[in-house]
């Protein structure tokens, strides 16, 4: 990565899992909502419904559709095996909500905030605009840009997400660098010409369910947080 670190212009962020704990905001959700449902078990429920959602729209099976709206379709299905069937339409709707309220890994504000320094900072989520825009106001994470598949009608990994960031900033793919707690993300991105950073979130799924951070071959960095990652780049 040394020889090429100067060529990258612009770092695109994964963010759930990458930068807000999805699993662990969500459990707090319901632990002061519904104190009687597992929260980690809904966690996992829900956004295990993100990706065949995901890919219903891809297939053509279902017209585009935002992720806040996938997101209601998932939680309508889920609320019945917890218990939680009866809730109301303007109950959903706020629980739905909670995507918008995830919080940021304790090391996420400061480290943007180095890296901004040097670099072009932009989202590269599946998350549509209206999410992102609010959870990044009320996390106070400090974009330059924010990029969403609802940018490209495209849900990664189709490669118009990954091509899409150079375009906008009109610049190579080698000078544009991922940075993402997936490995599949990651991999999409590579096939794209991207560079590559894979960031350790051992407690994406949380602690009943760590993850395996091992470096796997093919990413240009890997760090435990983006602390670290901010040192490798030189911020």
């Amino acid at each position: 990565m040394h020889d090429c670190t100067p060529k990258v212009q612009v770092l695109a962020f994964d963010i759930f899992g990458t930068i807000v704990d999805w699993h662990g905001s969500i459990a707090l959700e319901m632990l002061q909502r519904y104190p009687q449902v597992d929260g980690d078990a809904f966690a996992l429920a829900w956004r295990a419904g993100y990706a065949p959602a995901m890919a219903r729209v891809m297939s053509g099976a279902q017209p585009w559709t935002l992720i806040d709206d996938l997101h209601r379709q998932i939680l309508d299905g889920i609320l019945p095996q917890f218990g939680l069937a009866h809730m109301g339409d303007e109950e959903r709707a706020q629980l739905n909500l909670v995507w918008h309220r995830l919080i940021p890994w304790p090391d996420v504000v400061a480290a943007l905030t180095r890296l901004k320094s040097k670099y072009i900072l932009c989202t590269l989520s599946n998350g549509n605009l209206n999410l992102l825009t609010r959870l990044s106001k009320q996390a106070a994470l400090p974009w330059d840009c924010i990029l969403s598949a609802e940018t490209f009608q495209a849900y990664k990994p189709d490669p118009r997400t990954y091509g899409g960031v150079a375009r906008v900033f009109n610049v190579a793919p080698a000078q544009v660098l991922l940075a993402a707690t997936h490995h599949d993300d990651l991999a999409a991105a590579r096939a794209c010409g991207l560079r590559t950073a894979y960031i350790e979130r051992p407690l994406e799924l949380g602690a009943k369910h760590p993850k395996d951070g091992r470096p796997q071959a093919g990413n240009d960095l890997h760090a435990r947080d983006l602390l670290a990652l901010a040192d490798l780049l030189g911020c």
